[in-house]
């Protein structure tokens, strides 16, 4: 599901991709623009989204998320960037369960659109993770991208019902 790469011991980057029933847009839009909407869309990962300091939609907005991963609730503050034109957003992490194993840990959404042939659209969430440990002991945040991963399925098949 997911591939790590590293340039070096400590730091990295996983990848993965997750396929879109819904509009790649939609997706990014969520992630984009109403995050407080993600409790609703994927109820099973993520417990709350709060804007800590800016608007919602702003980039540079400080979130402040409550979620599950593998039985536990953590908490996540992150600084958000996105690119409209690209249709990328990247959580810069600041604070939070994940920032106790990583000095550095982004994640990011891109969400590309694309064509199954009979001109249906649909496309492709790709999910990036970059990371630097704070330990050598410390693993790949596998678990944190297996968890972004079920996220997206999530949003996803929650927003193609409503499509």
């Amino acid at each position: 599901m997911a591939a790590a790469t590293a340039d070096a011991e400590m730091s990295g980057k996983l990848e993965a991709e997750v396929e879109l029933h819904c509009s790649p847009e939609k997706i990014y839009e969520v992630f984009r623009k109403s995050g407080h909407e993600l409790p609703g869309h994927a109820p099973t990962h993520v417990q709350g989204v709060q804007v800590h300091e800016g608007e919602w939609d702003a980039h540079g907005t400080v979130k402040f998320w409550i979620y599950t991963c593998e039985g536990k609730l953590e908490v996540f503050k992150e600084r958000v960037e996105h690119d409209d034109a690209k249709k990328i957003v990247k959580l810069n992490g600041l604070e939070g369960d994940v920032m106790k194993l990583y000095k550095v840990y982004n994640i990011i959404y891109e969400c590309v659109a694309g064509s199954n042939g009979d001109g249906k659209k649909q496309g492709t969430a790709k999910l990036t993770i970059e990371y630097e440990k704070r330990e050598p002991s410390v693993p790949p945040p596998t678990k944190y991208m297996n968890l972004i991963t079920l996220l997206v399925k999530e949003a996803d098949a929650n927003l193609a019902k409503t499509a």
